[in-house]
């Protein structure tokens, strides 16, 4: 059986190779990080790592080429740990295990890493190879990307001497991105105290699954479903029909990824049990009669457990379920420029009710400060509503393009030289690092592309395989030409 390290070009597919074989989820970097430094001192290049935890790399010019401007080639280390609820796999100790399937490379049950371990290894390649001509050059990989972008947020200004950006985090070939959206992670909690239960009522556990999920910015446009968004239509109806009570409800783990599953436990009188089945069948049917040219199919399984110790007092459960049902989810607005490219959205991304305590999480996006602002006001007057205690963290700006940028010209020169055919230029809703880093180093030339990626931050997480070998071969002549210094 074939493996990637047959796969072309081989230089980047050995690197990625070594990327799953370490565990790398968010938060857990400190194996990677080390890998990477070792990675660069061993070929004899300056390495280390900043303040925050990024790790920097520098190459020299290529003989001749000492006249270019300085590049540096950006990526995360980090990837998003999500799996299918019948894979065992535990992030922070297991290798990823990969499979060619078709024209793809995807993971088993798990996500790939991919997103951003490809662009990674792009890097790795070009600072091992001994025939690439390029000028100065940086490796900047940042840490802990997926969850706040905590290593770009983390930069300081003198810790580069680049004058170029090129990241290595899109997901489609072919397209150049010269722009991102903003965000603003929001989360509305609020403390109660548990009443118990009627002893004579009976639990029973709702699992909602076979969700697709996919990335929150990039694929929110997607029509797919929101598991907590399905959930909460369920719950509401399930209360007004059968007389349940809620216990508890987790749905979601990331806030960058469509939530794919959600579970609750319910307390009802015994003598309605058998109509909240009935509920779950017809939810079940509704739900895939809305979404089956979409998902995959949805489920809804019942099954009774123990009486917990309490639920949600009445009139808070109500209030927290009609304001989740109320609340935006999804696209709010496409941008009026660019009628083909969402300008504003919002992931409901984390709801988590359990023994006293109810949050709800969402990352907001948008290319526009003020809509972003505005997306951000509706969410916290919906939950304040329900007396819920609203907090906005981890804003940050979107990046403007610059449509007459020296390094676009050159790419676009490039690209259209190797494929004959040019390029799309786009702007990307998803929150890039350029924002953040080009907010901090001012004067950045900045530029993003890849290869082509399918839902990232879901076990479908899969990637193209001849889009590898066109990016790489970008990457490859765009260093060649990259323009003399002024």
């Amino acid at each position: 059986m074939s493996t990637i390290l047959s796969l072309n070009p081989k230089a980047v597919w050995k690197h990625f190779h070594a990327l799953t074989q370490i565990p790398r989820p968010s938060g857990h970097i400190e194996e990677i990080t080390k890998y990477l430094v070792k990675f660069g001192k061993d070929l004899g290049l300056e390495s280390f790592v900043d303040n925050i935890g990024n790790v920097v790399i520098r190459k020299p010019a290529t003989p001749g080429m000492e006249n270019r401007k300085g590049v540096i080639l950006q990526g995360h280390m980090d990837m998003v740990p999500q799996k299918n609820n019948d894979t065992v796999h535990d992030f922070e100790k297991d290798p990823i295990e990969t499979i060619i399937d078709g024209e793809w490379v995807r993971a088993n049950g798990t996500t790939l890493g991919a997103d951003n371990g490809m662009g990674v290894a792009a890097a790795m390649a070009v600072l091992e190879s001994k025939d690439i001509k390029h000028g100065p050059l940086e490796v900047l990989v940042t840490a802990d990307e997926e969850t706040g972008m905590v290593g770009a947020f983390g930069l300081k200004a003198d810790t580069l001497k680049g004058e170029i950006l090129l990241n290595l985090d899109s997901e489609s070939e072919g397209d150049l991105f010269i722009g991102c959206a903003g965000g603003v992670d929001i989360t509305a909690s609020l403390q109660y105290k548990e009443v118990e239960p009627d002893a004579d009522d009976v639990a029973v556990e709702i699992v909602l699954k076979g969700l697709k999920g996919g990335h929150s910015g990039m694929e929110i446009d997607s029509g797919r479903a929101n598991a907590n968004k399905l959930m909460v239509r369920f719950l509401r109806e399930a209360v007004v029909s059968v007389e349940a009570r809620l216990s508890s409800w987790q749905g979601g783990n990331m806030r960058n990824a469509i939530p794919r599953e959600a579970h609750a436990v319910l307390t009802i009188p015994k003598d309605n049990l058998e109509d909240l089945e009935g509920l779950a069948e017809y939810c079940e049917t509704l739900f895939n009669e809305e979404f089956g040219a979409i998902e995959t199919p949805i489920k809804i399984l019942t099954s009774k457990v123990d009486l917990p110790k309490g639920v949600v007092p009445e009139e808070i459960q109500d209030n927290l379920i009609s304001s989740i049902y109320a609340c935006h989810n999804g696209v709010l607005r496409m941008i009026p420029a660019i009628p083909d490219t969402v300008e504003t959205s919002t992931n409901m991304a984390i709801v988590d009710i359990k023994e006293g305590k109810a949050e709800v999480k969402f990352l907001t996006r948008s290319s526009s400060d003020s809509m972003k602002e505005y997306l951000a006001t509706m969410i916290e007057s919906c939950f304040g509503m329900a007396g819920m205690k609203v907090e906005f963290s981890g804003a940050y700006s979107g990046w403007n393009p610059n449509i007459e940028s020296p390094i676009l010209k050159a790419m676009k020169e490039t690209y259209e030289k190797l494929f004959k055919k040019e390029p799309s230029i786009k702007v990307i809703h998803a929150g890039l690092e350029c924002g953040i880093i080009g907010a901090t180093v001012p004067g950045l030339d900045m530029i993003s592309f890849g290869p082509t990626l399918e839902s990232p931050h879901s076990p479908a997480e899969r990637v193209h395989i001849e889009s590898v070998d066109k990016f790489y071969d970008l990457l490859v002549v765009a260093l060649e030409a990259t323009p003399i210094k002024e």
